[in-house]
């Protein structure tokens, strides 16, 4: 069991060294500095299993004070299920510094395999913890869960319904371990570090799949086929009064049934689960102002590069479980320990509903597929009670700001309440989607996702839709370790040859949607946009202006109206007036000698 004997705080306000390099280290507990705690004392307090139990957590027996290592988590699980024949512990992936990702499977039957556990015909619930590894209330969550539904009165939960549990799945970032790793949290006193070896963000790589713990979970989706999803998370931000709150893509996103049953029939089953066990539930929002909560908050909904997001566009029911950092760790772990076994029951109870709204959505063909959503304009016509804690603001001599300040007492704010329903772009999906062999990444990582697809066997030619791409935005710096890019897309008609191995994806099928948010290059977490493509802007093969000046003489001579679109524009452009090398572009841009595959988007859109 990890123990924290010093704890030595390094407090910066840059992010340079000071210039002498010594780095001040006052001797300051960080659980000192956070906020007073609100007095908690709720009836989940009695999930807590007695110090003789046998099967007593690691956290449990630490008063919730450390959480195990991956070693002793692995441990723990392999005693339990040796014990248990209704678990199964299977190695699902593998990460990059070679420490396996497990999976337990927890069934009536014992099942080990995607097969043998959907013979049982039951829901099957999926849930993640340690996506981000700081925040691993569910990991402890998940084993007292394992241990009650194998070792106690509630095993019979398994004949109802099946479970599915990653206990850690950012492993690497899991044994960064320090009491440092997030100040802003109330407990366990040592953490794990929030992204993974390369210092990725797992919970941005749903679409690019560049991490394999990611591709394992994406594996995982596809193979096991769960009916509902959970990633739980820790969120912080502004003290509030709820301990758990969870959020996921509504109805009006790419998954409307789904959707409509997570409003309906999932939230308002665990909200009512919660408050009987003495927690405070909420919805997963975010404040605009801290120092001013009437200014409203935002009820955010993620793209596809998050898991919630995510799950909305492939049609797996998806929800974003967010705890509140600044509860103690002990409250945070017992709000998930009673979520998890909620969704358990309401999946047992409604989940033949939950499985003919998944099967709706994927059957379902968008005329007109939205690419997005971005916050509304304008906030809900009610406001809403919002569950806050009294704060106080003085000016700060450190950050010449304002200082905040909770009190720890309860009040209620009603504040207007933003969603993300309005809708950013919108595109009318082809028939199919045509990628060329060159682009094997892409192709790959189209099989990685599930897409269905043909590999052509020998060349074929045929009229697709291309974009010819604008001048290329690049973001200043890398994220999630690529280079963004956007740019305009304007569509033509062109007699194409993909060669043999070149990809054709029909969006007839159940990932049709996922196939064209990735494949559209104005898709806001399309390949495009996160730089599979960028290739297409560079330009390769020039013209010499010794060639272009007598073109150009040529091309003036031939066609008034070029010449008078060229007068034009050194009347209205200075630069591109007083710029040679400008000006012969703009005819080596509108003559025969252009690079016809520069600045072409390669993937083709097949049209009825």
């Amino acid at each position: 069991m990890r123990r924290s004997f010093t704890i030595l705080l390094v407090l910066a306000t840059t992010l340079s060294w000071p210039a002498s390099g010594e780095v001040l280290s006052p001797d300051i507990d960080p659980q000192s500095l956070l906020p007073p705690a609100i007095e908690w004392n709720g009836t989940s307090l009695g999930l807590v299993a007695e110090a003789d139990n046998p099967w007593l957590t690691p956290a449990e027996a630490t008063g919730f004070a450390f959480t195990p290592s991956y070693d002793e988590t692995v441990a723990w699980l392999r005693n339990l299920v040796a014990a248990s024949s209704k678990l199964q512990l299977v190695p699902v992936g593998r990460s990059w510094e070679g420490r396996t990702l497990w999976m337990v499977v927890a069934s009536a039957t014992g099942a080990s395999t995607p097969g043998e556990l959907h013979l049982s015909d039951k829901p099957v619930l999926l849930a993640q913890a340690g996506i981000h590894s700081g925040e691993i209330d569910g990991k402890d969550a998940g084993l007292m869960l394992l241990r009650d539904l194998t070792m106690s009165d509630l095993s019979p939960l398994l004949e109802r319904v099946s479970l599915l549990f990653i206990p850690i799945l950012n492993v690497d970032g899991h044994e960064r371990v320090s009491p440092f790793s997030r100040v802003n949290q109330r407990g366990p006193n040592e953490m794990g570090w929030r992204t993974n070896a390369r210092n990725l963000n797992l919970n941005r790589d749903y679409v690019k799949l560049d991490t394999p713990e990611i591709r394992t979970v994406v594996r995982v989706l596809d193979q096991w086929q769960p009916d509902l999803y959970l990633d739980l998370h820790v969120t912080d931000g502004v003290e509030k009064q709820p301990d758990i709150t969870w959020g996921f893509n509504g109805s009006h996103a790419h998954s409307p049934s789904i959707g409509a049953w997570l409003e309906e029939r999932f939230s308002p089953a665990i909200e009512a689960a919660l408050r009987a066990m003495g927690h405070i539930p909420g919805p997963h929002v975010f404040v605009f102002d801290r120092t001013d909560l009437a200014k409203g908050i935002l009820a955010w909904e993620g793209g596809p590069r998050y898991s919630d997001g995510y799950g909305s566009t492939r049609h797996v029911p998806t929800v974003l479980v967010e705890n509140h950092s600044l509860k103690p760790y002990r409250q945070r772990v017992l709000g998930t320990r009673v979520l998890l076994e909620s969704a358990l029951d309401v999946l047992a109870k409604e989940g033949d509903d939950l499985v003919k709204a998944a099967r709706a959505d994927r059957d379902q063909r968008w005329p007109e597929l939205p690419l997005g959503w971005a916050r509304d304009t304008e906030p809900q016509d009610e406001l809403y009670e919002f569950l806050a804690v009294e704060q106080q603001l003085t000016p700060s001599p450190v950050s010449g700001g304002q200082s905040i300040q909770w009190t720890g007492k309860p009040v209620t704010v009603m504040v207007p309440v933003y969603r993300t329903t309005r809708q950013i772009a919108s595109v009318v999906p082809p028939v199919a989607y045509w990628v060329p062999a060159a682009w094997v990444d892409v192709i790959e990582r189209l099989e990685a996702h599930g897409v269905n697809m043909e590999i052509l066997a020998e060349p074929r030619t045929l009229e697709v839709e291309m974009y010819r791409l604008g001048e290329p935005e690049y973001d200043d710096e890398p994220f999630e370790g690529r280079l963004r890019v956007t740019a305009e897309a304007t569509p033509h008609l062109v007699q194409q040859t993909f060669s043999s191995g070149s990809a054709r994806v029909s969006t007839d099928q159940p990932l049709g949607v996922l196939a064209s948010l990735l494949l559209e290059p104005t898709s806001p977490d399309s390949f495009f946009q996160w730089g599979f493509f960028s290739q297409v802007f560079q330009r390769t093969e020039y013209a010499e202006s010794y060639v272009l000046e007598p073109l150009a003489e040529q091309m003036l001579a031939d066609d008034p109206a070029l010449r008078a679109e060229f007068e034009k524009r050194l009347a209205e452009d200075e630069e591109f007036a007083a710029s040679p090398r400008q000006r012969l572009s703009w005819f080596y841009e509108r003559s025969p000698l252009l690079d016809t595959r520069w600045r072409l988007y390669p993937v083709g859109r097949e049209l009825p």
